[in-house]
C-alpha cells in the first residue's frame, strides 16, 4: 500500500484499483483493449465523515464498488478512484 499526500473531504474516500486480470481461468492472455476495469482495490485514505454519519470503510481494506463509481485521479504516476463511501458496496 502506497502513502498519499491527499486528504479526502466529508465522506469520500481514495481507493487504488486492483490491477486487471492478464489471463483468464483457462490461461488465455487478455489484450489491454479487452481489459475490465476492476471492481475491487484497496482503501489509502478516507475522509473525516459528515457530522451524522461516521465512516465505517478504513485504511487498508479492501473493497468492491460499482462498475462506474468514482473518479479517476493520477497522484505521482499512480492511478486512484475518489469516490464517497456510499459507492463502495462490500467490505473483503
Amino acid at each position: 500500500m502506497t502513502k498519499v499526500k491527499i486528504k479526502p473531504l466529508a465522506d469520500r474516500v481514495l481507493v487504488e484499483p486492483a490491477a486487471a486480470e492478464e489471463k483468464t481461468a483457462g490461461g488465455i492472455i487478455i489484450p489491454d483493449t479487452a481489459k475490465e476495469k476492476p471492481q475491487k482495490g484497496t482503501v489509502v485514505a478516507v475522509g473525516p465523515g459528515k457530522k451524522d454519519e461516521p465512516m465505517t470503510v478504513k485504511v487498508g481494506e479492501s473493497v468492491l464498488y460499482g462498475k462506474y463509481a468514482g473518479t479517476e485521479i493520477t497522484i505521482d504516476g499512480m492511478n486512484y478512484l475518489i469516490m464517497r463511501e456510499s459507492d463502495i458496496v462490500a467490505v473483503i
